[in-house]
């Protein structure tokens, strides 16, 4: 059995062989212009809903004059944006700006390629294997995440195409509809891809562990007017508060975009996603009976001010 000594003679030669063995010694991380500190920080930010400055120290164990010199430097570069807390004017919180989601979304795929890389030569046994002692060390050394993550992200190719399928699959499994809302649902999609603007469009993807679990899209009804569109959340991602942060961002965008109104159409069965839409300040403006994919319903419009 190893004494102390030994078992710390282990340990560091086991941080380097992995260092070394994920490339985080060199001078940018994942062949960018970025160094590994950089990048993790962007991933807090993509992965946060709301983040402080004092929070990212705290998570990071980060100097809190180190991480004021990057933020200033993400800052300049136009990635992050701030504004003030609505529970507290005094606090800035920080996001990725559409720029900083540009920077940061090839990093996540580098990243994944490079994992992918380490893991495919191996056998299916040697992953397990390899994943469970990653595991206990983790538990270990109570670094377990708290709960499930999830990050938001811009749509790329082959989202649309996701976002219609589980939309029609949904809404006949739960709801009993019939083709012709996946007809409706596939024509709103093909129409974002045609026109889509990114100065007045947007789509959120939510991804946890890397498989997409929800999205949310915004277009232009008129030059003031945004219209929020197609909000889903898969079910096993319920509960997590991810339709809410993707109205929150989708509002935030609308914001951002200028535009002074933001309206939707629902139905009233629709109950969990009309709650969300409510504690977001949305208010309902109208109502109307109608016959749509093989049922009864009653449509409705909410809208709110920016």
């Amino acid at each position: 059995m190893m004494d102390l000594t030994a078992q710390i003679r282990f340990v560091r030669r086991f941080n380097r062989f992995y260092t070394r063995h994920v490339g985080a010694l060199g001078n940018g991380h994942l062949d960018s212009s970025y160094s590994l500190t950089e990048v993790r920080l962007l991933y807090e930010l993509a992965h946060a809903e709301v983040l402080t400055a004092t929070r990212l120290s705290a998570t990071l164990g980060l100097n809190t004059g180190y991480l004021s010199r990057v933020l200033r430097k993400f800052r300049d570069a136009g990635l992050i944006d701030s504004r003030p807390s609505d529970g507290d004017a005094r606090v800035q919180e920080l996001r990725l700006t559409d720029k900083g989601w540009d920077v940061f979304a090839p990093l996540q795929q580098r990243s994944r390629d490079e994992v992918a890389a380490i893991l495919q030569p191996l056998s299916e046994t040697d992953r397990r294997r390899l994943t469970a002692a990653m595991a206990t060390i983790e538990e270990v050394l109570g670094e377990t995440p708290a709960g499930p993550g999830y990050l938001l992200r811009p749509h790329r190719p082959g989202d649309i195409g996701w976002v219609i399928h589980k939309h029609a699959t949904l809404y006949s499994e739960e709801y009993g509809w019939n083709e012709q809302f996946e007809v409706m649902v596939a024509r709103i999609g093909a129409d974002f891809i045609e026109t889509y603007d990114p100065k007045t469009d947007c789509c959120w993807i939510a991804e946890r562990d890397g498989t997409p679990v929800g999205s949310v899209f915004v277009v232009a009804q008129d030059m003031e007017t945004a219209k929020l569109r197609m909000l889903y959340v898969d079910a096993g991602a319920r509960g997590l508060g991810v339709g809410k942060r993707l109205v929150d961002e989708a509002i935030r965008f609308a914001r951002r975009a200028g535009y002074a109104r933001m309206t939707l159409w629902t139905n009233d069965i629709l109950v969990a996603a009309r709650g969300i839409y409510q504690a977001a300040g949305f208010e309902l403006v109208a109502c109307e009976p109608h016959h749509s994919f093989g049922v009864d319903l009653v449509g409705e419009t909410w809208t709110l001010e920016l």
